[in-house]
């Protein structure tokens, strides 16, 4: 076990069991609370009021965060040669279609995320099995599935990230580094935020954004009130 040392425990006591944050408060908190010697991941937990088992209440869109996530993104573009030069350019670490069709067959997954183009999503398809668990499968609605495969690359690159909801009304995604000056945890969850609440669907009946928590990698969830983000 770490060490506490005294500024911790002091950060530590200040959590109160059925305290409540603001959005500033939490931002510097969690960094705080947090004690590890590796640069941890800054996480929110959205839970809303649909029922995701209904398409029409299924949420889930893309945000760019502004100040990105603080982590390195390994991309690779699944295109045709022709796009090859473009998504190099961009700066994705694989290109290539039919030798990553055999990678990936074979059992490779070392990326984080699957640019490819209508036109490959026949090949692409094939391997939804080995893809679809890992939350690799390249979707239009997320916008990897596009013929602007630059744009998506350079977007994903600078902290674009896609987030949706899963089978228990919870949002989870990461909006950052303990590394981060609070401000800056603060406008990425605040971007996160207003992005879904304008995503609210028409037929979610009472409160929509049930509860936010923070937390890093390490550290205990801190709830956010709702109030200071709407």
């Amino acid at each position: 076990m770490a060490k506490l040392t005294k500024n911790r425990k002091k950060a530590i006591e200040k959590i109160g069991a059925e305290k409540v944050y603001s959005l500033d408060e939490a931002a510097k908190l969690v960094k705080e609370i947090t004690s590890t010697k590796f640069d941890a991941s800054v996480d929110l937990d959205i839970r809303l009021g649909v029922d995701p088992r209904k398409a029409n209440q299924m949420v889930r869109g893309v945000t760019t965060l502004p100040h990105g996530t603080g982590k390195v993104v390994r991309v690779l573009a699944m295109v045709t040669p022709d796009k090859a030069d473009e998504a190099t350019a961009a700066g994705a670490d694989y290109v290539g279609l039919d030798d990553y069709m055999e990678k990936i067959k074979g059992g490779w997954t070392d990326v984080d995320i699957i640019i490819t183009m209508p036109a490959c999503m026949g090949k692409v398809g094939q391997l939804g099995k080995i893809l679809g668990p890992r939350g690799l499968m390249p979707n239009p609605k997320s916008g990897t599935v596009t013929m602007e495969v630059g744009k998506a690359i350079e977007d994903v690159k600078k902290g674009k990230i896609d987030f949706k909801v899963d089978k228990y009304g919870i949002i989870h995604a990461s909006i950052g580094k303990v590394s981060f000056s609070p401000e800056k945890i603060r406008d990425n969850a605040k971007e996160l935020i207003q992005t879904i609440l304008k995503l609210k669907p028409s037929s979610a009946k009472g409160t929509y954004m049930r509860s936010v928590y923070m937390s890093s990698t390490m550290s205990a969830g801190l709830e956010i009130d709702t109030k200071s983000v709407e």
